[in-house]
């Protein structure tokens, strides 16, 4: 992977993990960096989904129907970890 290719992944997480954040109600105590790294290993998810139902194009643009899987599946990471994190810290 060249640098361009990891800066371009970074950019994407941190879109997509900011995305998913707005999405999910309600306050989420996760710092920023967590957030970024939610959205790329969503990301990841999210276009591997896309591609196995067959939504994911080869278009020359934003492809919105990955992009839609991909801000699902870092919503669903955002609550699981706030709700983990939220968990533990009350138990503490």
């Amino acid at each position: 992977m060249t640098v361009t290719g990891i800066i371009t992944a970074l950019i994407v997480g941190l879109i997509v993990g900011a995305l998913g954040r707005l999405v999910v109600p309600g306050r989420q105590n996760i710092p920023v960096w967590l957030t970024m790294v939610i959205g790329v290993v969503a990301a990841l998810i999210g276009t591997f989904i896309a591609n196995a139902v067959g939504i994911a194009t080869d278009t020359p643009g934003v492809d919105w129907g990955e992009l839609v899987v991909q801000v699902i599946v870092a919503a669903i990471g955002v609550a699981l970890v706030a709700g983990f994190a939220g968990r533990g810290r009350r138990a503490l």
